[in-house]
């Protein structure tokens, strides 16, 4: 609920970095490997970047966590492909083994065998025969063959779980039509758990007059135990706890390089966490982690996100390790100290406004490692803790990572995306000036205002709206930006210096929304990712109830290609208002009718005739939809007691390398997590 995921159109803005760097690495099925700077990474004391190194080696322990979390066969189907590619002599000219290639990296790529933003899972182009060939011709001590198991039994395992299309289809089914838990492939909940059996476990558990509730289901999977439900909690000592250990370990050793108190404090909370499983010390973790804004480094590490969950109950495992560019923080920390302005004159009825927002705080950050559910793609800004009664009681962090957008913009550069999708001039010199700083600002405005902005009316439970809660959270959140950023006090602020410039903005939005984020969808397929139906609800919304007075329209130009006009965009501006306003009334009152209403009427289904037309124009330009990155390598230097006396880094480890690497010095999971 607190993510900002980039689109691809990205426009470059000023470097920062020597302009040798190379950003891109390589492009394999619709995936684009980048790279990214630790920007300003000698600015950091020699105990910021110790303490830096320690949180790194905790970020990238959990990665088998979040590949098990995705679905119960990631890790044999990863370590069988990992055993191919390292002990395999098959003829690496051949077309299977170029296929077998494709289909590893998009599996690192996703952290499974779906696809990481549209949930389906995805097939090899290699033959069976291939696999078969080739597992046999490995010895089976380098296999994840269970105990008692012949390889023949494990071909007879394992070849379905890839092959077939049917089995394991889809890792979160977002249909309100189907049983959403028993029709998801992902690990959450074990063999023969429905949805209703879901509601009605963690529905006991709620107290209407819990004035602050724990996230319950956030860190278990649920299963049936002798025809009983029971949680198997994420724990030392419990679920995931050979990876928990490894976790704490180095957590463990940050404390000695922590920088003050309060950042001490907020590692110590989170190990007691992980010892113990207990929500409520999580909660205790979470609004420490808030009221620590003066530390330069920082971290999140953990159970967090709820997307890979239909019901938006269970946390994927996630960690990014960062520290603030001081340069940029200036314009994040003027909307942080002006949010109580924002809530106050937002076109929502004042009974949903905050009376008091507390402890909303913002900042630039660079990342230094990126972790579990923020690798290889992460979110380009984060609002947490997700909690409603920390955000109301404590307040929130919110962040934007800067090195993250700048390699994206640099990435971009000239790919020619503007000249074949806008279709006005006005427009594109507007998007080709102002794109970068309007974009940037607008995920500002949504983490830091947009997801910390209004309140759930008392009795309300935060998880009401159920299969369609992401998706409304993730549309307030864009609606509250978009509707400020022509406001006078934007300009004000100095938060953007043209009045104009906001219109970069709301037609890349629209744009996006109603044409060009289909490239992302396979031919056929509805809109299933909570981000892309989000920003498809609010472009068809607009779209539709602005119809009368034409304020948005889709036309063919010229070149009998289609493209979107804006036509008014201060009646735009009213819509959006408009729009945000009956949102925030359905996250306030959990009114599940009328969420679904909008989700199903206008978030999910697509155009063919345009979705075609849209991808074979993508498809031209040559551009791969998606972004991921690979990691920075650190190397820590200790002195003769042991103590980090310097921190390495280098940007030389190639995608396949660095997944071998983490393969081999990072998976203490065991293969099956039964």
């Amino acid at each position: 609920m607190s993510l900002s995921i980039l689109f691809a159109c990205s426009q470059p803005q000023a470097p920062k970095q020597q302009n040798d760097f190379n950003y891109n690495v390589e492009q394999f099925a619709d995936l684009g490997v980048l790279r990214f700077q630790a920007t300003d990474w000698d600015s950091l004391s020699v105990n910021q970047k110790a303490l830096v190194y320690c949180l790194n080696e905790a970020a990238l322990w959990g990665r088998d966590i979040l590949f098990d979390q995705n679905n119960r066969y990631n890790l044999a189907v990863r370590r069988t492909l990992e055993a191919i590619y390292a002990n395999c002599k098959s003829d690496t000219a051949s077309t299977d083994y170029r296929e077998f290639l494709v289909y590893l990296k998009r599996v690192w790529f996703s952290n499974g065998f779906h696809h990481h933003y549209g949930q389906e899972k995805f097939l090899p182009a290699f033959s069976e025969e291939f696999f078969r060939n080739a597992v046999k011709s490995i010895d089976a001590k380098l296999l994840p063959v269970r105990e008692e198991q012949t390889v023949d039994d494990f071909l007879t395992e394992i070849t379905p779980v890839i092959f077939s299309p049917s089995l394991y289809a889809k890792k979160v089914e977002q249909n309100s039509g189907k049983d959403v838990i028993a029709s998801s492939a992902n690990n959450y909940y074990g063999e023969g758990v429905t949805q209703h059996d879901v509601e009605r476990f963690y529905g006991t558990k709620k107290d209407p007059n819990d004035h602050c509730p724990l996230s319950y289901g956030l860190n278990s999977r649920l299963i049936k135990q002798d025809g009983k439900l029971t949680e198997q909690v994420y724990k030392i000592e419990g679920l995931y706890s050979l990876a928990i250990e490894r976790i704490v370990y180095w957590l463990t050793e940050a404390e000695q390089y922590t920088e003050n108190t309060e950042q001490k404090q907020v590692i110590t909370l989170l190990t007691n966490f992980y010892r113990t499983g207990s929500l409520k010390i999580y909660d205790e973790y979470a609004i420490a982690w808030v009221k620590d804004t003066e530390s330069t480094v920082d971290f999140v590490n953990g159970f967090t996100e709820s997307y890979g969950d239909a019901l938006g109950l269970k946390g994927s495992w996630e960690a990014l390790v960062n520290f603030k560019d001081i340069e940029s923080t200036d314009k994040t920390r003027t909307i942080s100290t002006n949010a109580q302005w924002f809530e106050d004159h937002s076109p929502v009825a004042k009974k949903f406004k905050k009376d008091e927002v507390k402890g909303v705080s913002a900042k630039a950050i660079t990342a230094a490692i990126l972790g579990g559910d923020c690798y290889p793609t992460t979110p380009i800004g984060i609002n947490l803790p997700n909690s409603n009664w920390i955000r109301t009681e404590y307040g929130s962090k919110s962040v934007t990572i800067t090195n993250i957008t700048e390699a994206y913009d640099k990435a971009a550069a000239g790919n020619g995306f503007i000249d074949e999708f806008v279709c006005c001039d006005y427009e594109k010199e507007l998007i080709k000036k102002y794109g970068s700083q309007t974009d940037n600002l607008h995920t500002d405005l949504h983490e830091c205002l947009g997801h910390g902005s209004g309140k759930l009316l008392p009795g309300v439970d935060q998880d009401a709206l159920k299969v369609y809660g992401s998706t409304i959270e993730e549309a307030r959140a864009d609606l509250f930006g978009l509707y400020y950023m022509p406001d006078a006090k934007i300009l004000e602020l100095g938060l953007l210096d043209n009045a104009e410039a906001y219109k970069s903005e709301y037609y890349r939005y629209m744009m996006n929304g109603l044409m060009t984020q289909l490239a992302r969808i396979d031919l056929g397929k509805q809109i299933e990712e909570a981000h892309m139906r989000n920003r498809s609800l609010i472009a068809h919304w607009v779209l539709e109830k602005g119809a009368t007075d034409k304020v948005v329209e889709i036309k063919k130009n010229e070149y009998n290609k289609t493209c979107v006009v804006i036509n008014d965009y201060e009646k735009m501006r009213t819509l959006i208002g408009n729009l945000l306003a009956e949102i925030q009334r359905i996250k306030s009152e959990g009114d599940f009718t009328a969420a679904q209403a909008l989700v199903e009427n206008y978030a999910v289904k697509v155009d063919a005739e345009l979705h075609r037309e849209v991808k074979t124009r993508y498809n031209a330009l040559g551009i791969a939809p998606y972004k991921g990155f690979i990691n920075p390598v650190y190397e820590a230097v200790r002195d003769a007691e042991g103590k980090i006396s310097a921190v390495k880094v280098s940007y030389t480890e190639g995608f396949a390398e660095q997944m071998m690497r983490y393969a081999r010095d990072y998976s203490p999971l065991p293969t099956y997590n039964d």
